[in-house]
This record gives structure tokens, sequence and C-alpha cells, in this order.
């Protein structure tokens, strides 16, 4: 009887393995095209069909260069600050969380990097299933196998929920701010990058109190880490003391279209959720080539997305 019943659970575990297998995305195709749509925008349409509401949604693919590097930085110092050197999973993140919620009782950090939010935002669900943890893990490791971290980061800034029918930075910026995603001012990234975590609570049209602290706190973190200053940084020139006979043609320091904001396309639109932006602090005299400072004041960002 007990031989049998393993027996019964080892076939069942066979046949869960093998559609896992079947079932498993092919990430690799979002190297070349977008995807048409996500799990969490299919999800969210049904809830709006059930409650009988339109399930009309915001939304716009854009190319990485046409969102602002201050949201791109903004986005990385809130959700995900070690991105550029993990494989899909933060041990030290996923380790923190765990310590948070043990202390807590109850799970409200899960960790979570930026490639296991895409990840869980294009093929999964919000659920807390500890199954959907695994499958979540694998389809971020194949994402960090087949995808650039720019392509991950791109992808993800377009689908990301940045408020109730609002997904990606095209819309959220286009909603909120009546601009191109482009246009987008520090203050107005900060504030898109701050809803994150629950952008139908915390909403940038008409942010609260916790928006607006994690907006200051984002700000703060992002001129430590000197990220307002890499325009002034890239393409300012170089001493006069440090010109030879053969630097003379090259005045400034390297500059990429991808490091650039781009140019502005609506030079009349306001912000109309943010605070009035603060005057630039003066550019740095010599570009910087170190890391960013470790911060000693305050932890640094952590995951709050499951």
């Amino acid at each position: 009887m007990l031989k049998r019943a393993a027996l019964i659970v080892l076939a069942a575990l066979v046949a869960w393995l093998a559609y896992e297998l079947i079932a498993f995305p092919n990430v690799a195709k979002l190297a070349d095209a977008p995807p048409e749509t996500t799990a969490f925008m299919e999800l969210r349409k049904k809830q709006l069909r059930r409650e009988g509401k339109s399930d009309d949604l915001q939304w716009k693919w854009v190319a990485y260069g046409r969102i602002s590097p201050y949201l791109r930085r903004a986005v990385l110092v809130a959700e995900d600050n070690s991105f550029y050197e993990h494989e899909g999973i933060d041990t030290k993140g996923v380790k923190e969380a765990f310590e948070r919620n043990w202390k807590r009782g109850k799970i409200t950090h899960g960790g979570s990097t930026i490639t296991q939010q895409l990840a869980k935002n294009l093929y999964l669900s919000p659920s807390r299933n500890p199954i959907r943890k695994v499958r979540e893990y694998f389809i971020a490791r194949s994402m960090e196998k087949h995808l650039t971290k720019k392509r991950i980061l791109e992808i993800y800034l377009n689908v990301v929920e940045m408020g109730e029918r609002v997904y990606g930075a095209e819309a959220a910026a286009r909603h909120y701010f009546k601009k191109s995603a482009s246009a987008l001012s520090t203050r107005e990234a900060a504030l898109l990058a701050g809803c994150l975590p629950n952008p139908r609570v915390m909403n940038p049209g008409k942010p609260n109190k916790r928006l607006r602290a994690r907006q200051r706190m984002i700000l703060s973190r992002m001129r430590r880490w000197g990220y307002l200053l890499e325009r002034e940084v890239l393409t300012e020139k170089k001493p006069e003391a440090a010109k030879t006979e053969t630097t003379d043609t090259a005045a400034t320091a390297p500059v990429t279209d991808t490091d650039l904001p781009p140019p502005e396309t609506d030079t009349t639109a306001t912000d109309t959720a943010a605070e009035p932006e603060p005057a630039q602090e003066p550019p740095a005299t010599e570009t910087v080539t170190e890391p960013p400072p470790t911060e000693t004041s305050e932890p640094a960002p952590t995951n709050t997305n499951t």
C-alpha cells in the first residue's frame, strides 16, 4: 500500500515537471520583439470585465533611449540597486527579506530583483504560492541567460504597472504629467519610481505622504550616487593642464546615446503632480571613476515586491 502511494506521488511529480518543461516560456524571443501583453495586464482585464467595466488599459511601448535616464536611475535605486551585479537573484536581498518576515511573523518582503519582477509580470501572477516563486526563479535565470541587462530593464520599464489601468513609463508620463517619458524631470521620475511597490495606493497623480517620503528618499540616493550629474560629468571639458598634443582633439569624455537624456519633446508641459524642480547642483569638476560611495546614513534600498 505504501509502495503504491509512493509510485502515485512520483508519477504526479514527473507529470508536473513535464508540464512545466512544456509550458516554460520562450524568453529568448524577447531579445528581438517586445511582448504583446503580460499576465498581469490580462489578469487586470479579467477583473475589470467581472466588475462590468471596460477593460481598456493605457500602454505604449517605447525604446530604451526614449525613456528618461532619470527614470531608469530612479527605478534602479528604488527597486534593485544591485541590478548590474546579480544574475537574476539577489541572495543578499532574499536573506534580508527573510529576516524581516521572520521578525514580523508574516510575509511582507520578498527581496525580488527587477528580473524576478519582470518574470512575474510577464508570465505569472501576484500569488505568494511557493510554487510560483520557484517558477519565477527559473524564468528569471533564463532571462539573464538570453537577454542583456539593458533589454531586461527596457522591457520592465515598458510593462510595469504605474497606476490604475496605467502600464509602462510612456503611458505613465502621458497620464500624470502630459509629456513623453523622454522628457521626465528628476522629481517626476522619482515620483513614478516611488509608486512601484503599490501604484494603486501610492498614486503619482495624487501623492500621499508615503509616496512623497519615497520620492525624497529616491532623490537623495540619486544625488548621493551622482546620477543627477551624469550628463555634466560625461560632457564636461577636460582641464587645460591635462591636454597634450595627442588629446587636443578629444575635449570631452565619451558620450553614448543611451546615457544621455533624449531631446525633450514637451517643453510646455508642467509637473502637475510633483513639487517644483529644485535648483541643479553645480557640475562636478572632474570625472568620477570610483563606484558610488556606500551609504552610511540609511540602508541600501530593499525591494518590497514579492
